[in-house]
């Protein structure tokens, strides 16, 4: 059967590709800017592929962590994630993502099916000075590395196939709609006021709640306590992170300017505060100081920051990496893994540190900093009505994405089994669905 749909899959795309010309309605999106900036056009293709490099970073970075009869399949879990994506993304969800709105929740994806009038000719209303199609590809590596991130909470115990399932339902039925009322200026959230400069929302708490409703729904792994299989994966994958990160928060001011070089800047402090706290930390329980805790204490100041970064001072991102590292911390020691197997901290990590950066975007977003935020500053400057703002997407995101997640994982595993067996799970997924091993 499942060679059947694979075939009428890969059949329906030729035929669709090669007559889209014929058969899709040619509805461009007017024009913005006649005159592109070339600057700002060659920043944004630097910052894509920045950001498309993240994904595979994060492969190592949860593939060094994974005992060693899994790395490969964990690793390619995040790199089938950019080839699936970016073809998803291409064909329907950016429409649903940026198409005109629909109740401000989702877009008509009817206007950009293969890419149809997303070209180099017109504009994105919010990106005036790049072509449209860069603002697309920009946007798809963030839909890419989302549920790409989930991966670390069910690892070792998923079937490959399976996984690829819900991955596509839920950039779908879960990223797309985020994505639209977040970023697109006729979106529930954006026109609340909600501030998620890079997505701490639409990226971070999404995949955070996912996978814990992943982690509760599949259940334990039959041996949860394995040794990494390569601490220096994790160190390499940690810094190709941390490079990429500056194409997804400067990247996200769609242009070569001062918000670019201030959320740099911000991004570099958090990650660096976020690392030192968490080390720090670790030793003031009475833990070594590991090449693992760095690591994680530096992708979650990354992760904090994201919803922040062109919103706040260099001061307050070292707040908001240190502080987010604390919790995460806490999070991670307290978190009841003999009842809930999220493997590699997913949820502590990106999740939470998700929530602390939209958050404390509530608390110190100023004005000065960028005029976009207008008087609805952070709590520290004495309106309060920015982290009601913040406070509410949060809790309103956090039941989505959970309850949403959780159905799709329960749909899916009605469809195709979601687990391995015991036995396979014993042998290892590299061999048991790859037929590879190190």
């Amino acid at each position: 059967m499942r060679k059947i749909i694979l075939s009428v899959i890969l059949i329906t795309i030729l035929v669709l590709t090669f007559i889209s010309n014929f058969i899709i309605a040619d509805n461009p999106i007017p024009a913005e800017a006649v005159k592109f900036d070339t600057g700002d056009t060659a920043w944004m293709i630097v910052a894509t592929a920045f950001v498309l490099l993240m994904t595979p970073g994060l492969g190592f970075f949860y593939g060094g962590m994974v005992g060693k009869k899994n790395v490969i399949s964990t690793m390619l879990q995040s790199f089938m994630a950019m080839v699936i994506v970016t073809i998803l993304w291409t064909v329907v969800a950016f429409g649903l993502a940026f198409g005109p709105t629909i109740g401000g929740i989702i877009g008509n994806p009817s206007y950009n099916l293969f890419f149809e009038g997303v070209g180099t000719n017109t504009a994105w209303s919010l990106a005036p000075t790049i072509p449209f199609i860069l603002f697309a590809l920009f946007q798809a590596k963030f839909a890419i590395i989302t549920p790409a991130l989930i991966t670390g909470a069910f690892a070792e115990r998923v079937r490959f196939w399976a996984y690829l399932l819900f991955m596509v339902l839920f950039i779908l039925l879960i990223y797309t709609p985020l994505a639209h009322m977040t970023w697109h200026p006729d979106g529930v959230f954006f026109k609340m006021g909600v501030l998620d400069f890079a997505g701490g929302t639409v990226v971070h708490m999404s995949a955070g709640w996912a996978a814990l409703a992943g982690a509760i729904f599949l259940g334990k792994r039959k041996v949860q306590k394995v040794n990494p299989a390569r601490i220096t994966y994790v160190l390499l994958g940690t810094g190709l992170l941390w490079f990429g990160w500056f194409g997804f928060n400067a990247g996200s001011a769609l242009g070569a300017n001062g918000l670019a070089a201030q959320a740099l800047g911000t991004t570099t402090v958090a990650a660096a505060a976020a690392a030192m706290a968490w080390v720090f930390l670790d030793k003031i329980l009475g833990h070594k100081l590991s090449a693992l805790g760095a690591c994680i204490g530096a992708v979650v100041g990354l992760v904090a920051i994201t919803p922040a970064a062109g919103f706040v001072s260099i001061s307050h991102a070292i707040f908001i990496g240190l502080f987010s590292a604390i919790v995460s911390n806490i999070v991670v020691s307290k978190f009841p893994k003999g009842k809930i197997d999220d493997a590699l901290d997913v949820f502590a990590c990106h999740g939470v540190g998700g929530m602390v950066g939209m958050l404390l975007t509530g608390v110190f977003a100023s004005k000065a900093i960028n005029p976009a935020v207008g008087d609805n500053q952070g709590l520290i400057f004495g309106t309060p009505t920015l982290f009601i703002n913040q406070l509410t997407a949060m809790v309103v995101v956090s039941i989505f994405a959970f309850v949403a997640s959780y159905i799709l994982f329960f749909v899916v595993n009605k469809i195709t089994p979601l687990r391995v067996t015991e036995e396979k799970e014993e042998l290892g997924l590299d061999i048991s669905q790859h037929g590879e091993f190190l």
